[in-house]
Formats: C-alpha cells, sequence, structure tokens
C-alpha cells in the first residue's frame, strides 16, 4: 500500500496545471492500492475572480471529468486536494476536497470549514477567503481499503478539534491539502503535521503547494507523510514533485494497543458517551 502527496506550483490557468499533474502522476509507484492526494488550489490558483469564474458544480465540468478519468487510467483513489465549488442560489463558492475510487466514481465530497482570513507578513500581507468563499458545515469522512480518510484543507490544520473528531468517527489516515505560505509554513508546517499524526496516533498526507506562483504569492512546500509516532517518513522542499510512502495500516493499530491515547481521552469518551459530539458526514 502506498501513500503519495502531488506538490505543485499551480498558476491561474487549468490547462498548465493539468499539464503538471499529468507529469507526475506518471511518476507514481507501480504498486496498489495507492491514494494520491493534491494540493489546495491544484486547478486554479490566482486571484478571487478567477476562483468565482473556474468554480464547477459537483459533478460537473472539465476539472472534475478530468479527475474521474486520471482515478481510472491509473487505478488510484485520487483525492483532488482542493478545488472551488458553486453553491446554488449563493454569490461566493465552496473550496471543496473530492475523493474518487479507482472507478472513477466520486465517493465524497468536503468543504473546507476554516477560512483564512488573516494578516501575514509576507508579501501579500492580507488574507481573506470569506469575500469569495462560504465555509463548509461538516466534516467528512471516506471508507477506502487503505483505511477510513479523514478530510481536511490548509488552515484546518491549526484546529485539532476537527481531528479529534474525524478520528472518533473511524478516520485512519488524515488528508492535508494546502497551499500554506512560505512564511506560515516555515514556522508551523511540519510542528503542526507532526502534531496532528502524533495526537491522534494516524498516517498524516500533506501535499502542498510549493514555490513562486505568478500571482506573486510564495508558497512553503515541503509535502510530506508522517506515520502514527509523528516521523516524517517522506518530505519534498520546494517545486513540483512526488512524495511517496509505502505503509502498514497495523503500524496504527500497535501503536493504540501499546499507548492507548484515543482510550485515555476522558473529554472525548464522555462526549461520546453522552451524545454531545459533532454531526459528521460519512460516505
Amino acid at each position: 500500500m502506498w501513500l503519495c502527496a502531488l506538490q505543485l506550483v499551480s498558476g491561474r490557468h487549468w490547462p498548465d496545471n493539468r499539464a503538471q499533474i499529468t507529469e507526475l502522476l506518471a511518476e507514481l509507484p507501480a504498486e496498489r492500492p495507492l491514494l494520491a492526494l493534491l494540493p489546495e488550489n491544484f486547478a486554479l490558483f490566482g486571484e478571487r475572480q478567477g476562483y468565482l469564474d473556474g468554480a464547477e458544480s459537483l459533478g460537473e465540468g472539465p476539472i472534475q471529468a478530468q479527475l474521474s478519468e486520471w482515478a481510472r487510467e491509473h487505478n488510484i483513489w485520487l483525492v483532488a486536494g482542493a478545488m472551488p465549488t458553486r453553491i446554488e442560489g449563493e454569490a461566493r463558492i465552496h473550496t471543496s476536497s473530492l475523493v474518487f475510487d479507482p472507478q472513477g466514481a466520486c465517493r465524497g465530497v468536503y468543504h473546507k470549514l476554516h477560512l483564512f482570513d488573516v494578516d501575514v507578513a509576507d508579501s501579500q500581507g492580507r488574507y481573506r477567503e470569506s469575500e469569495s468563499f462560504s465555509p463548509g458545515e461538516t466534516p467528512v469522512t471516506v471508507p477506502s481499503p487503505l483505511g477510513t480518510l479523514g478530510l481536511s484543507i490548509c488552515y484546518d490544520l491549526r484546529f485539532p478539534e476537527l481531528y479529534r473528531t474525524l478520528v472518533a468517527a473511524g478516520a485512519r489516515i488524515l488528508l492535508v491539502p494546502a497551499a500554506f505560505t512560505r512564511f506560515t509554513g516555515a514556522a508551523h508546517w511540519e510542528t503542526l503535521l507532526r502534531a496532528r499524526a502524533i495526537e491522534n496516533q494516524c498516517w498524516v498526507v500533506a501535499a502542498n503547494q510549493g514555490g513562486d506562483h505568478e500571482t506573486g504569492r510564495e508558497t512553503f512546500g515541503h509535502s510530506m507523510i508522517v506515520d502514527p509516532w509523528g516521523t516524517v517518513v517522506a518530505c519534498k522542499g520546494e517545486g513540483p514533485g512526488v512524495v511517496s510512502a509505502r505503509f502498514d495500516p497495523e503500524q496504527a493499530t500497535l501503536l493504540g494497543e501499546r499507548m492507548p491515547v484515543l482510550r485515555h481521552a476522558r473529554l472525548m469518551n464522555m462526549n461520546a458517551e453522552h451524545g454531545d459530539g459533532e454531526q459528521i458526514e460519512s460516505t
């Protein structure tokens, strides 16, 4: 079994980004089953109007058609890190993660819960996702032969309660597609990813954008795969590339038996007993 993260330096135009992804998919390991994760903004990385114009309705559009074709062609579980999707009757859109199985069927959709409305000491300075995007409402897990997948997107990484909710719902592989900035990534990216793996005793697959974009944005890269002990087993600095790691899902099970952190999590277990847990969608 393989976990793979594709690191891109995406631009404004889908055909250029599609060509970059096509080249990287050809580099995947031959063994199956395999999961490949694309980063946030893999299809379109631009300004506000570009996202609004390029958004697709769920189940329709050339980007989703290509994702389905890639999943079938390569016989993989393909997770489309995050792309803009339309909300019927609304001016704003979602940023959404879509999971395709090896037959090309979409098996789950997650809309980003936490929007990046912050000021950062970099060349852009001000980020306001809420001007274009509407937040999702529900955490999402998706069953797969590699293990149940827990979906998240970029800024979600800073909210550990989301990941504990996903794990309580059965997630064993946590997915983090991102466009972390170079400034915030250098400070926090690896630390946060390793923390999410350690505290939840899960595999973490993180696919980041990684370089200088035509819009002037600067992203950190360092896409990585982290095992349940918190060890970074594969990582790439900047620039396009594939990060791959063979994994054994039993590693997390054995760790949980020897150090049963999740069974010892009293607040999580008390909430479950009293029915106070968050609603979660499992597809």
